[in-house]
């Protein structure tokens, strides 16, 4: 099972852009000294699309030993190209992972038909498979009976990663799967939401700064404290918010370098956050509580 937090894992670049291993080890020495429950390796938080094979391989070669027997790992593998699915999948396989994230094919925007046919590829490599669906990136929503129709022809599909902003779309899952499969938040703004609504937890690219506050307000929800978790979301909602002021991990990024783990670069064609936002994050920072941060 995919309970608690799991943090969409940044990949730290020097200056010039190459991955810096070093600011790497302190960001995974502070999600495990945070106690989440696993890492998200090469999602869309890592800028995956900017990274080279070779580069996901030495990433993946860094980070596995360093996290195996200390929490889950689930290795982002999906693409809108059903053969680099697979080949990305079959890739991953010595690295023994609890699942592969499989985002929907985006822009080619596949019909019911092709997307069953997609996942069925997928999961034949022999991995458990998180659906990632995200309306918001990939331009495909997934109505509802399309996705019964997809869980039940992909058993091997053991969970979902819900990014829709939907309120209806979100709840239906809920309704529907929560229990069933392994539910998870895909909007750190909506956590309290998903946990109403028995989310199994979160896969969260704030977390990359904020690991310890998610995971004390997933454990106050666990253990039957649901006033004291919302009260604690609420206080962090603002740091939240503006992790996304612009395109993800642009300010996330700049806050891991203001925490002291690598530097704001990102790839193009992400670029620079504005003066603004920066000025708002640092301001914010000076008044977080130092307990909600990963260090």
């Amino acid at each position: 099972m995919l309970n608690g937090i799991f943090t969409a894992l940044a990949t730290p670049f020097t200056q010039d852009g190459q991955i810096d291993f070093n600011a790497l080890e302190r960001l995974l020495t502070a999600q495990l000294n945070s106690h989440v429950d696993g890492i998200v390796l090469l999602g869309t938080t890592a800028e995956t699309p900017t990274l080279s094979a070779d580069e996901k391989k030495q990433i993946l070669d860094f980070c596995v030993p360093r996290l195996a027997g200390k929490c889950k790992i689930i290795i982002g593998t999906g693409t809108n190209n059903t053969p680099s699915a697979v080949e990305n999948t079959r890739a991953v396989l010595p690295y023994k992972p609890d699942a592969v994230l499989v985002v929907t094919p985006y822009y080619n925007k596949p019909n019911p038909a092709g997307l069953i046919a997609h996942y069925k590829a997928v999961a034949e490599v022999g991995l458990p498979v998180v659906l990632y669906h995200i309306p918001g990136r990939t331009g495909l929503k997934l109505p509802d009976n399309v996705l019964a129709d997809l869980l039940t022809a992909v058993p091997q599909i053991i969970g979902v990663k819900e990014s829709d902003y939907d309120a209806a779309h979100v709840m239906q899952t809920a309704v529907s799967y929560a229990g069933k499969l392994d539910y998870l938040c895909g909007n750190d703004d909506l956590f309290p939401h998903y946990l109403a609504s028995n989310a199994a937890g979160i896969i969260s690219a704030a977390a990359n700064v904020f690991a310890p506050a998610f995971v004390q307000i997933y454990q106050l929800f666990q253990t039957g404290k649901t006033k004291e978790s919302f009260e604690l979301f609420a206080q962090v909602y603002p740091f939240i918010k503006a992790c996304y002021a612009e395109t993800n991990p642009t300010c996330i990024k700049y806050m891991l370098a203001k925490r002291g783990v690598g530097t704001p670069a990102v790839r193009l064609p992400l670029g620079d956050i504005s003066d603004a936002h920066k000025t708002h994050i640092d301001n914010l920072l000076k008044t977080a509580d130092p307990s909600w941060l990963a260090q």
